[in-house]
């Protein structure tokens, strides 16, 4: 868990916010029994969790595919090839939303728009030397030519909601 006292109070506000300005639908699905506030979500989410990430292409068709999130400071953090399909979308619509879920134990689904951390020509995110410090920590130094092969982003959320219908069955297969 990185998250400060702040960014756990910005995302339980964001968890708030989102499930009570949900459909009556979700709420019957996911409520106060069956969700998890920001900092058990912080606990359960370490390490890398893969994402189902959807993104829009020119012509507004939808697109989804595969990333490595990994979820630092109440937001999802995740990379692709700089010529993935994905960061062409990516760059021209920054709209995303992403799920990762474990079968029927944990669903967190967000929706927000993206922010490229390592820019190939432009100023990178203030934080982008320690994410990165923690991304070669984590993949290894060598994986990639970080700064030609590989294009970080950070969800920034505007909606997010979680399913967990047990979280002590979540954490003991943690």
């Amino acid at each position: 868990m990185q998250e400060t006292p702040e960014d756990l109070k910005e995302l339980q506000a964001l968890l708030d916010a989102s499930l009570s300005g949900s459909t009556s639908h979700l709420r019957s699905i996911i409520n106060a029994e069956r969700t998890l506030t920001a900092e058990q979500l912080t606990h359960v989410l370490t390490g890398m969790c893969t994402l189902a990430l959807s993104t829009v292409t020119a012509k507004g068709e939808p697109r989804i595919s595969g990333a490595d999130g990994h979820f630092l400071h109440g937001k999802w953090h995740f990379g692709t090839a700089r010529d993935a399909a994905k960061a062409r979308h990516l760059a021209a619509r920054p709209a995303a939303s992403v799920a990762h879920m474990r079968g029927e134990d944990l669903g967190v689904f967000t929706h927000g728009k993206v922010e490229i951390l390592n820019p190939q020509d432009g100023e990178p995110a203030a934080d982008w030397p320690d994410l990165l410090a923690y991304f070669k920590d984590f993949y290894g130094d060598d994986s990639f030519d970080w700064d030609n092969d590989v294009v970080y982003y950070r969800l920034h959320p505007q909606w997010m909601t979680v399913y967990a219908p047990d979280l002590a069955k979540l954490t003991s297969a943690s």
